[in-house]
């Protein structure tokens, strides 16, 4: 049965994460959940979107689509944009952005639609008033989003104002650091129980180590930033402080505090400096320690555990360098990471090659523009064939 306040949403992530999208929306409450490509749509009300938010750790925005219109050059653009009444969204006063996807053969340029949009809304206001809204593209009132594939155009507000992959715990950062979304997609996707160890020997920033701890013990993704974009809004879906309060609040309340080791290897001693300000940043030092060693030397503590490694991939490096680098790497796991589960995300398929173990798994990721293979590789205890017939053993 279909409530007056559900809100039909559309959460987008990165290619190859979201069935871990959907699942979390799920366990958060979410009704009506489907999977897209790179995005999962899904029903809620208003304290679920402020919920989403907060609490999604996949997730890069929260849109909220309310209107759609057949599209067949850039005049049926602007014809479509002035046909939505303004007002019932905004004031002369309010600030606007305009974000375009494309997936059609009609359009080839994304900012000059942005751009057709946008006139069409402060024409209606200029003709209706004399005056128009102004442009802000770091913190508008209204953050609009626009999607067509085809001849299809959606218009949707974006509820998250800036990419929530900007958690807000980290501002120390080196050469291409990894998307926190990611990086909580690939703590996610390996299964890790939050208990035993969780090791990144080489883990540049730290931030697979920060979304790791905030995994373990449910702190929200969301915690640390300042403001989300629906925090601005005052026609379309009001702002609602005591209900976001509430949202917080309950939230906050299921914050765990275990125990777990999560440790972190860096080579650079600059960089490793780095990492251990942004996990102070984030309130996880008491759970996450960082050593200044290189893989080869760094201390694997007995046991079981799960290893998340993002190498270099190659683009600034000599082909015997890296060649090199993935081979230590490989050997690194069979001496030393007895009883582990290791996981390789590369872009760099003929580097992979030198690791000299076979994955278990591989799993298709982008890494932004970049192609790449999240990979496992089960480090057993003893030989292979001896795990195996231990295995047999316990079945019958």
């Amino acid at each position: 049965m279909k409530d007056e306040n559900d809100i039909k949403m559309i959460a987008k992530t990165n290619f190859g994460l979201e069935e871990l999208l959907s699942q979390e929306l799920q366990r958060l409450g979410a009704k009506n959940v489907e999977i897209h490509n790179r995005a999962v749509s899904f029903v809620g009300d208003k304290g679920f979107m402020y919920k989403a938010n907060l609490c999604c750790r996949v997730a890069l925005r929260i849109l909220v689509p309310f209107k759609t219109f057949k599209v067949s050059d850039e005049k049926s653009l602007y014809v479509g944009m002035q046909s939505i009444n303004w007002e019932d969204y905004m004031d002369i006063s309010d600030t606007i952005a305009i974000d375009t996807v494309l997936s059609s053969d009609l359009f080839t340029h994304s900012q000059y639609i942005s751009q057709k949009a946008k006139d069409a809304i402060v024409d209606q206001f200029r003709a209706k008033h004399g005056e128009r809204p102004s442009v802000d593209l770091d913190k508008p009132t209204l953050r609009i989003n626009l999607h067509i594939v085809g001849d299809t155009c959606t218009v949707a507000l974006d509820s998250s104002g800036e990419s929530l992959h900007k958690r807000g715990y980290r501002d120390k950062t080196n050469l291409a650091p990894i998307n926190e979304v990611l990086a909580a997609g690939l703590v996610l996707l390996t299964g890790w129980d939050k208990r035993t160890n969780f090791i990144d020997p080489m883990c540049g920033s730290g931030t697979i180590l920060i979304e790791a701890a905030l995994i373990a013990n449910n702190i929200p993704a969301g915690y640390f930033r300042e403001e989300f974009g629906f925090q601005r809004w005052n026609k379309f879906l009001p702002y609602d402080e005591e209900l976001w309060n509430t949202i917080f609040d309950s939230a906050v309340n299921k914050i765990t505090n275990h125990e777990q080791k999560i440790l972190g290897g860096e080579l650079s001693p600059n960089v490793a400096k780095k990492a251990k300000e942004n996990i102070k940043f984030a309130k996880v030092d008491d759970i996450v320690s960082i050593k200044n060693v290189d893989m080869k030397d760094f201390e694997v503590p007995p046991g079981r555990g799960v290893v998340v490694i993002n190498p270099p991939y190659g683009e600034r490096m000599d082909k015997d360098d890296i060649d090199e680098l993935y081979k230590m790497m490989g050997d690194t796991f069979k001496k030393n990471f007895s009883g582990y589960d290791c996981w390789i995300l590369s872009s760099n398929m003929e580097a992979f090659k030198q690791v000299g173990l076979r994955p278990s798994r591989k799993i298709q990721l982008y890494n932004g523009p970049l192609e790449c293979r999240f990979m496992k590789f089960e480090m057993y205890q003893g030989t292979k064939k001896v795990h195996k017939l231990e295995g047999r053993a316990e079945k019958k």
